[in-house]
């Protein structure tokens, strides 16, 4: 392994948790500020969160057309953005296809937030992308098969890979 791919040791303490709660709070404080203040200038918001999240309520047309994961974007109309940190959610009113629609969604079902204005990106892990692995079943040993009729005693009936790298032509490199 490389100097610059070193892996750190394991730490006692949550240092990716800490880190990601830190980034989600970047994403409620701009969503407070376009609720209080509307988005200055050039700014506007994509923000992309599963639709299959426990607590997100998206209208069923829209969660048949995005049954896992969604985008919004905010920039000219929306309306009712409410942003609630304590209940850790945020609500809008949208038009998809000239159909006003209002969406709630958990700020843990949130995977990624931008602002292209200033080529600001995040993206988080949810409970849905990494389920819990299942503890691996043990694999019981097959019994050893007799070997194939027409071979030697003690011959291995494995089939052998062999590199055909050794018995190509090498050609010299081109001088350019």
């Amino acid at each position: 392994m490389s100097d610059d791919q070193e892996q750190r040791p394991d730490s006692l303490l949550p240092y990716d948790e800490w880190t990601e709660t830190a980034l989600r709070q970047v994403v409620v404080r701009a969503l407070q500020y376009a609720a209080a203040n509307g988005l200055p200038g050039e700014h506007h918001f994509y923000v992309t969160f599963r639709t299959d999240h426990p607590g997100v309520v998206v209208p069923a047309r829209l969660r048949a057309q995005y049954p896992q994961e969604m985008t919004i974007v905010l920039q000219h109309q929306f309306w009712d953005l409410n942003v609630d940190e304590e209940a850790g959610l945020f609500s809008i009113g949208l038009s998809f296809g000239g159909i006003p629609s209002t969406l709630v969604v958990p700020f843990v079902a949130v995977t990624a937030f931008a602002d292209p204005h200033v080529r600001i990106g995040l993206r988080f892990a949810t409970a849905a992308e990494a389920p819990p692995e299942p503890e691996p079943e043990p694999v019981p040993e097959p019994e050893p098969e007799p070997p194939p009729q027409g071979l030697p005693p003690g011959a291995d009936p494995t089939p052998q890979v062999v590199s055909l790298d050794a018995f190509r032509r090498k050609t010299p490199p081109r001088e350019g």
